[in-house]
């Protein structure tokens, strides 16, 4: 198929497609012609890199599982390289996790100052108001 077909397939723009190439993701065949020629797996491995890129992985995190599938492997997963990349963008989430709770934590300790003093320090209390 050529590179609008594999785009079209893919559901991505022959812009990217290319980018993956420039960036040593996806090789090209090319025909006599001089037109880029791709297969059903190459469409496999447009796939895999989207399928990451959607939870948050860099191109550079997504060649341990390219080079998976190249090898012939069913899955971009099956291989340890991309194991451990799984490994080490879990303990990245598994930080920001925990930054993101302190910074909730904090947030919440000054909601509760905030709303246990009062609103106005110079209003007169409602009790001596009344007295007046």
């Amino acid at each position: 198929m050529r590179i609008g077909e594999l785009a079209q397939r893919a559901g991505t723009t022959t812009r990217a497609l290319r980018f993956y190439e420039a960036q040593g993701l996806l090789p090209a065949a090319r025909a006599a012609n001089g037109y880029r020629e791709y297969d059903e797996d190459d469409l496999r491995l447009v796939t895999e890199i989207q399928t990451l890129r959607t939870v948050g992985f860099s191109l550079d995190d997504t060649r341990p599982f390219v080079d998976c599938l190249r090898t012939g492997h069913e899955a971009g997963d099956a291989c340890p390289a991309s194991v451990e990349v799984y490994r080490r963008k879990l303990e990245e989430v598994e930080a920001c996790m925990r930054d993101l709770a302190a910074v909730r934590s904090a947030l919440l300790d000054k909601l509760a100052a905030a709303t246990a003093r009062p609103a106005d320090p110079c209003a007169v209390p409602a009790e001596l108001e009344e007295s007046r």
